[in-house]
């Protein structure tokens, strides 16, 4: 009898909030979520997570983006920041910027648009500019 309302009591604890908006969903507007998220349906707008935001092969979300971690096998047309990682799976497309520290893209995936992974944080180095716009990063020796 003890041992199982602590092991309840555990599992209240230690669960995350998981959301879900389903294939057919359509959404526009704002949305903000703790813990993870799972992207189905159309969102047109912004999502705000802390926690990892799934987005299947048969969502599609146009606008802005913020995830602790994003993984897409969908379509996103938006700008992009993820705190920890951004993941693109097959067979998903992701066209805008994106700004993470580390990104993964998997064979059969697509990516337009650019990516900031924090290269103007590295100490002692400096930007070329190249026709008028950064290109390159030079070491300052």
């Amino acid at each position: 009898m003890w041992a199982t309302k602590e092991r309840s009591q555990h599992v209240e604890q230690s669960s995350e909030n998981i959301t879900l908006l389903g294939k057919g969903s359509d959404f526009k507007g704002i949305v903000s979520f703790d813990g993870t998220v799972r992207v189905d349906g159309h969102v047109e707008g912004e999502i705000h997570t802390t926690g990892t935001l799934i987005v299947g092969e048969h969502a599609v979300i146009e606008g802005i983006v913020s995830a602790g971690i994003l993984m897409n096998s969908g379509k996103i047309n938006g700008t992009i920041t993820a705190i920890e990682k951004v993941h693109i799976l097959k067979p998903g497309v992701l066209v805008g910027d994106i700004r993470t520290p580390v990104i993964a893209i998997e064979e059969g995936s697509r990516f337009h648009g650019m990516c900031d992974m924090g290269a103007h944080y590295w100490s002692g180095e400096r930007t070329l500019t190249i026709n008028g716009s950064p290109n390159l990063v030079a070491s300052a020796h």
